[in-house]
């Protein structure tokens, strides 16, 4: 059976922090290569006519006004870390604007982090605009099917009271399946994080290393694969420059991206240079698929 083809748009490519990072002079904060200038990491992934975001950082409401993003089917976590949930709350506009909720994907424990940082959220009385969600739990070990948000309840505002929430007008609507890939955050396996696979593509962050050999089997035959990056040296929670290459070889795709980009790797331009073919630091707004 042919492989489902996908096609992913880096929103954001820098690590917690932003490049240019706040009161820095580097020469990277400092360069007037815009493929230098690094939003929060995220993707936006259009599979099977479903649009589906992976994380929504701080600067999500930025990122969906520079693509112009006014559609969204499903929003996936691959951790609990501010830089890939601190903008949840913007969910808000896509409410008003598509009457639907929004469905999030993620581990049980990133729920639990969410309903602690957005009680009101999912408080049982919300005060009228409260973002409205629905979140659904990933089993790392088990492809899962995401599907269109057509058809979620509908949505009807009364002003000075929120929502109604009414029907759903449609039961019969597009899915996907996604398959999650699970690894840790750091070695000692502190924090889980998982990356996705959309058919030909594969999107990893921040992604120190894998749970076991049987993650690698989930990305035989990728075409396209990112990770995460923040320095060439040896760090504790991301992998080196030499272990994503290491990586990169072993999974065999014919092209490989290097994300979430900190501003201790070298400017774009010269970090390009460096890398060998077909391994690639990938920029804002680049298109890949």
């Amino acid at each position: 059976m042919m492989e489902q083809k996908a096609k992913l748009t880096f929103l954001g490519t820098g690590t917690s922090t932003g490049v240019p990072v706040v009161a820095c002079v580097c020469p990277v904060c400092r360069s007037a290569d815009p493929r230098d200038k690094r939003l929060r990491a995220s993707a936006l992934v259009e599979y099977g006519g479903l649009t589906i975001l992976v994380d929504a950082g701080p600067d999500f409401r930025t990122q969906m006004l520079r693509l112009d993003v006014r559609h969204l089917d499903a929003i996936l976590l691959t951790h609990n870390h501010k830089d890939h949930t601190g903008g949840l709350d913007d969910i808000r506009a896509f409410n008003l604007a598509e009457r639907h909720p929004v469905n999030i994907w993620c581990e049980p424990y990133v729920e639990r982090t969410l309903r602690s940082e957005y009680g009101y959220a999912f408080a049982e009385q919300k005060y009228p605009g409260a973002p409205e969600w629905r979140v659904h739990s990933i089993d790392p070990d088990k492809p899962f099917r995401v599907q269109s948000n057509a058809c979620e309840e509908v949505l009807s505002w009364e002003k000075g009271y929120g929502y109604h929430h009414l029907p759903p007008q449609s039961d019969a609507a597009a899915s996907v399946e996604v398959v999650p890939i699970h690894g840790w955050h750091h070695r000692e396996k502190k924090l889980s994080v998982l990356g996705y696979r959309f058919g030909n593509i594969a999107y990893m962050t921040d992604i120190k290393m894998l749970d076991s050999e049987a993650e690698m089997d989930k990305l035989r035959g990728v075409e396209y694969i990112t990770l995460g990056c923040v320095q060439t040296s040896e760090h504790h929670a991301h992998p080196s420059l030499q272990e994503c290459l290491d990586f990169f070889g072993k999974v065999g795709a014919r092209e490989s991206y290097l994300t979430h980009i900190s501003h201790m790797l070298p400017p774009y331009a010269d970090f390009a240079a460096m890398l060998p073919p077909h391994v690639h630091p990938a920029y804002d707004g680049l298109v890949i698929g």
